[in-house]
């Protein structure tokens, strides 16, 4: 298949698509397709997201309590006009964070589909993961983009359920847990565990579990980071 049979099969036919990809992985084209989106959806994203850190720290008495009003001055008139370098440094990134993660994520379901199977490679994996993010880093960015040029606020456009609960503070421990439970990302879970099923040679069951149980570990762990960050620096 080349790759616009995979893109469309991920869509419409992801274990006829995954199980080649099992056979035989090809990445690349992917790979570089999933990179070029992100670093789109960050050039698109950044300003409002500029914009709503800059009216948090505006509206922050505490924070003014604890650094003073010199400091935090001094950090608002950075966000307002950021050197060209930093902005460019965050673009760059955005996108290697993007591999990194991609790595990462395909290392640690690696580790745990070991655990009930002595099948899978690496490489296996990666491919079967860069595919199956079409779900979150194509189609779900593309949404996230249209709602956050739409409603001109990054916190306030969410494909998670927290957007059924508007009224709820950004900075908020519900808002933190409820934005980990992304629609797009579920969906691309779940079909990645069709993918693993064909690596691990395990059954569906299993493969949902190990997928699943990858999205908890990543969603704990962002929880559990923002909540420290919000004590510390909020």
């Amino acid at each position: 298949m080349n790759l616009v049979q995979r893109l469309q099969g991920t869509f419409f036919s992801p274990d006829v698509t995954f199980k080649s990809l099992a056979a035989k992985p090809v990445w690349v084209g992917a790979c570089l397709l999933i990179l070029i989106a992100t670093l789109l959806y960050t050039i698109l994203i950044n300003p409002y997201l500029q914009q709503d850190q800059l009216r948090l720290m505006e509206n922050n008495v505490e924070l003014r309590d604890r650094y003073g009003d010199e400091r935090i001055d001094q950090m608002l008139e950075t966000m307002r006009n950021p050197p060209r370098w930093r902005i460019i440094a965050g673009h760059v990134m955005s996108v290697v964070g993007m591999l990194a993660g991609l790595l990462i994520t395909s290392l640690i379901i690696l580790v745990l589909g070991r655990m009930g199977s002595t099948e899978g490679r690496f490489i296996q994996i990666f491919a079967v993961l860069v595919h199956a993010s079409f779900v979150d880093k194509l189609l779900g960015n593309a949404v996230r983009t249209f709602l956050v040029l739409y409603q001109k606020s990054f916190f306030q456009s969410t494909t998670t359920l927290a957007a059924f609960f508007p009224r709820l503070e950004v900075t908020s421990t519900s808002f933190i847990i409820l934005s980990q439970i992304d629609f797009f990302q579920l969906w691309m879970f779940g079909i990645l565990a069709l993918g693993l099923v064909h690596i691990f040679k395990i059954e569906r069951r299993r493969a949902f579990l190990v997928s699943f149980a990858f999205w908890f570990l990543k969603s704990a762990l962002h929880i559990g980071v923002t909540l420290m960050s919000m004590r510390l620096f909020m």
